[in-house]
């Protein structure tokens, strides 16, 4: 009977640690880790998860006809890596460059039609990685925000401060970029066909 009692409480020692995990596991859902920098003076965060790494700003190669918002590209490893000027993609103006000036370089997930692109958005300073709990993001407001509400996925409060969660599918929607830039580029493609046509 002593033995018959030792594994039914080594069982009861499983289920508890087995709990435990469980719990662990379903807090870390229920939470994510997201990077925090500083863009005009307001504080926003993205996910960790796409985040390949940070690198400081610099060796930045002008494209021409790109939108205002396309400051370059980078080689990265032999990689061409287009840099996103996030003030400019939400209107704001160009950023000025600074010595705290930084270029975080994303992962964008792959789809059927493209592998996966990397693509660095350039941030005023970077601050520091934060555990956001899901019950502490509130939803985008609907006016008054200085960026598209689409781009925002939530607010979260952090020691006393809104911190503004992006949606870096909308923020870094490539099909929206790629449309954009044969806007811009295109305006003048019409008047050159039609010249071609005469």
């Amino acid at each position: 009977m002593a033995s018959n009692s030792g594994s039914m409480a080594a069982k009861k020692t499983e289920t508890a640690s087995e709990l435990a995990a469980r719990a662990q596991l379903e807090a870390a859902q229920n939470s994510g880790q997201y990077l925090t920098f500083v863009l005009g003076g307001e504080v926003y965060a993205l996910g960790i998860l796409n985040i390949k790494e940070i690198i400081q700003y610099g060796d930045l190669t002008e494209v021409p006809m790109m939108p205002s918002f396309i400051r370059g590209v980078i080689n990265l490893r032999g990689r061409v890596v287009p840099v996103v000027d996030l003030a400019a993609r939400f209107g704001r103006g160009v950023t000025s460059v600074s010595r705290r000036t930084s270029i975080v370089i994303i992962e964008m997930a792959q789809s059927e039609e493209n592998e996966g692109q990397s693509i660095g958005v350039m941030v005023d300073a970077v601050n520091e990685v934060v555990d956001i709990a899901a019950a502490e993001i509130e939803p985008p407001p609907s006016f008054g925000a200085k960026i598209r509400p689409d781009f925002i996925s939530g607010m979260a409060k952090q020691a006393g401060r809104f911190i503004i969660v992006l949606n870096l599918d909308r923020v870094l929607s490539i099909e929206e970029m790629v449309a954009l830039g044969q806007t811009l580029s295109g305006a003048e493609v019409p008047a050159t066909e039609s010249e071609h046509a005469s």
